[in-house]
């Protein structure tokens, strides 16, 4: 796939290194090309820099791993996304883009874009290495795109998760969020350390 990466900090620059490897190729979107965060990420093979709207319109799929402030911003300069898949790996647990309760709803307001909330629930170092003792841990995605949460799926996968868990339809985004905050309290607010993960489990 030809996947757009806005937002080259640590969840961004994770998930582009581990797509790089399985061959996807990565588009980052950035404001200043000569002078961005995450710049070793051009070392990735299949990884190149372009403005925002320049790697937005040769992606297909669009992760955004920004602060969720900065959504109105980057929906101006993304230009037209209809038909194209959106990652929102965002979480509005300190600051919220107002009027709205999450990124994901302010892209279903105001984009035509196929939109999942994913890639949120947990720390960067899963992302770069989602492996617990030889087993594979679980992503979580919401959303009512079908679309693009087969896409996620498959990206989560390719990221080196076990699965990607559908929590449920576009009312169960906001439920996805405090899920990331629950490992944020285990990881950071109660001291279990960053090396953390869930895993679901059947009988």
């Amino acid at each position: 796939m030809e996947i757009a990466i806005i937002g080259t900090g640590n969840v961004g620059g994770a998930l582009a290194t581990n797509w790089a490897k399985k061959g996807h190729k990565i588009y980052l979107g950035v404001q200043n090309i000569s002078n961005f965060k995450g710049k070793e990420l051009l070392n990735n093979e299949n990884t190149r820099v372009f403005s925002i709207k320049e790697a937005v319109a040769k992606s297909e799929v669009v992760l955004i791993a920004t602060p969720p402030t900065a959504i109105f911003e980057i929906i101006e300069q993304m230009g037209n996304v209809e038909g194209k898949v959106i990652l929102d790996a965002t979480n509005a647990v300190v600051n919220k883009p107002e009027p709205y309760p999450t990124v994901y709803h302010c892209l279903a307001d105001k984009t035509n874009a196929e939109i999942v909330k994913c890639f949120n629930s947990t720390g960067f170092e899963n992302m770069s290495n989602p492996i617990y003792n030889g087993v594979a841990i679980d992503m979580y995605m919401a959303g009512d795109s079908e679309k693009a949460k087969s896409i996620a799926s498959q990206l989560a996968k390719d990221a080196g998760f076990g699965s990607c868990i559908d929590f449920g339809k576009s009312d169960k985004v906001e439920l996805l969020e405090k899920f990331a905050l629950s490992w944020i309290n285990l990881a950071i607010m109660q001291g279990k350390g960053r090396n953390i993960a869930f895993k679901l489990l059947k009988r």
